[in-house]
């Protein structure tokens, strides 16, 4: 239902062909339709070019949709409870929003809340912000030469780096007259859905809500495994399996065996284990170090996850941690030092108690052991990550952070993948599982590392996954905890 306001005049907000809603089904039809007609104008405007008539292109329409609500002070929503799909100061708020069909549940959620918090319509409207050519086209109908490249590239908008910032989850954004209703402005988002394709060689409508981060591909073998057995049961909640390249299987082609494992595997390959609904696994290898942890996270957090659990591998600390011994991280000793600019260094990253919860009953679940029992086998404290690959080279010098820390484990990854958790309000956790010990001189020989890795990394992935299980089974919208959000954020989630 379409419904015109004068209390709240669409000529506030600076867009074109504006309408105002109370139904967020319609609101979403609206910015679908936008959308769609903005796509369809730059690809006919870029086949104009292509075919030599580039005096006749005009792409002045190929805009974003914007959303944007008007908000009084008799308006606003009081309940303490709500950690998103609120404001709490009057005033307007909008921003530019894309990929419509890729995001319809979460853009239906937002827009759904704010009307029953604040009860007041919806805006929407084509904005001044025009779709960069390589979100709008994804191949070239043929090859160019260099002449009309030069010609596209002075016609046509390309990608604006000084547009695409992170100051909003930075909360170093400068006040405007209009506030942001969102972390990430629709150029943001259309940036990292390119990129995660780039790094993970699958496409972005694959990656599922629930996601599983490791630096071993020993892990992904596994979860392949499980995933084809998974697609083989009846009455399975999961639809299909998705990898890099052609790894790609159905329930059907689970039991017949027909799994092509990619012989070639992009920077940071995921897989997906989806449902129906999107609440399904993904799993993505990152590699080792705090660089490949920062860049993916930075990308995946546009997707809007309900969670996202670094599985890996750590150097435990203490002379009673065993080889195959789990720890759950509580706290991190931040020194991966590629966040210190957008995530300062005094800034706590709290642990999440759903989270950790999940995790300390999943080992129990997955173990069969009480809790006394887990004791004995996984330890809960602070883990430091590290920049530093050989740092057992240098371990005279890290012994006094260790000591003054309480660390109790070393990795490349935790503390940064929970620092860009809290910097950008996505849940997270850690479980580690001590693979050496260098400081008590317990260094894996190779048949001992092949002994360990057959015994603790099944294990492993399937306390990961029972986590996932109770989690979503908990409610998701209990993970999104006030801890990860401040007293002034946008409203969407």
């Amino acid at each position: 239902m379409i419904q015109h306001s004068s209390h709240h005049p669409t000529s506030e907000f600076p867009i074109l062909e504006a309408q105002s809603f109370t139904d967020p089904n319609s609101a979403l039809a609206y910015l679908n339709h936008i959308y769609d007609k903005s796509i369809e104008t730059i690809q006919r405007e870029f086949q104009k070019a292509v075919d030599g008539n580039i005096s006749e292109v005009n792409v002045e329409s190929g805009c974003y949709p914007y959303l944007g609500f008007h908000v009084e002070s008799k308006d606003l929503c009081h309940d303490p409870s709500f950690s998103y799909g609120v404001v709490t100061e009057p005033g307007l708020y909008g921003g530019t929003l894309t990929r419509p069909n890729h995001f319809y549940q979460y853009y239906h959620e937002q827009i759904r809340l704010i009307l029953e918090r604040h009860n007041v319509p919806i805006i929407i409207g084509r904005s001044g912000c025009s779709i960069p050519l390589p979100f709008a086209v994804e191949h070239s109908p043929t090859d160019l030469e260099s002449n009309q490249l030069w010609q596209i590239k002075n016609t046509f908008v390309l990608p604006n780096l000084s547009r695409i910032d992170d100051n909003v989850p930075n909360c170093t954004a400068p006040n405007t007259y209009i506030k942001p209703i969102s972390l990430f402005s629709a150029e943001r988002v259309d940036f990292s859905l390119h990129r995660l394709h780039h790094y993970t060689g699958t496409e972005a409508d694959h990656f599922q809500d629930f996601i599983l981060l490791t630096n071993y591909q020993r892990y992904i073998d596994a979860f392949i495994d499980f995933s084809a057995t998974e697609l083989q049961k009846e009455g399975t909640e999961y639809t299909e399996f998705v990898g890099p390249g052609s790894l790609h299987f159905t329930a059907a082609e689970a039991r017949d065996g027909k799994i092509n494992r990619p012989a070639q595997l992009p920077q940071m390959p995921a897989y997906h284990l989806k449902r129906a609904d999107g609440q399904g696994i993904t799993f993505i290898n990152i590699g080792v170090g705090p660089s490949n942890a920062k860049t993916i996270t930075d990308h995946l957090a546009v997707l809007r996850p309900h969670c996202w659990i670094m599985l890996g591998h750590c150097a435990g600390l203490r002379s009673t941690q065993m080889l195959g011994d789990y720890v759950l991280a509580h706290g991190y000793v931040r020194e991966d030092h590629v966040l210190d600019q957008d995530l300062p260094l005094w800034v706590p990253v709290p642990a999440l108690a759903e989270v950790q919860v999940a995790l300390q009953e999943a080992v129990q679940n997955v173990t069969h052991e009480s809790s006394d029992e887990v004791k004995s086998c996984m330890r809960t404290g602070t883990v430091l990550t590290t920049d530093n690959r050989n740092w057992e080279l240098q371990s005279r010098e890290l012994y006094e952070r260790f000591r003054q820390s309480r660390a109790i484990a070393v990795d490349m990854e935790s503390a940064t993948i929970t620092g860009n958790g809290f910097r950008f309000r996505v849940p997270y956790g850690t479980l580690l599982c001590v693979s050496d010990k260098p400081i008590h001189g317990e260094i894996k020989l190779q048949g001992i590392a092949n002994i360990f890795y057959r015994q603790r990394i099944t294990q492993h992935l399937e306390i990961g996954l029972e986590t996932i299980r109770l989690l979503r089974e908990s409610g998701v919208n209990q993970l999104h905890s006030r801890k990860l959000r401040g007293f002034d954020e946008p409203p969407f989630r």
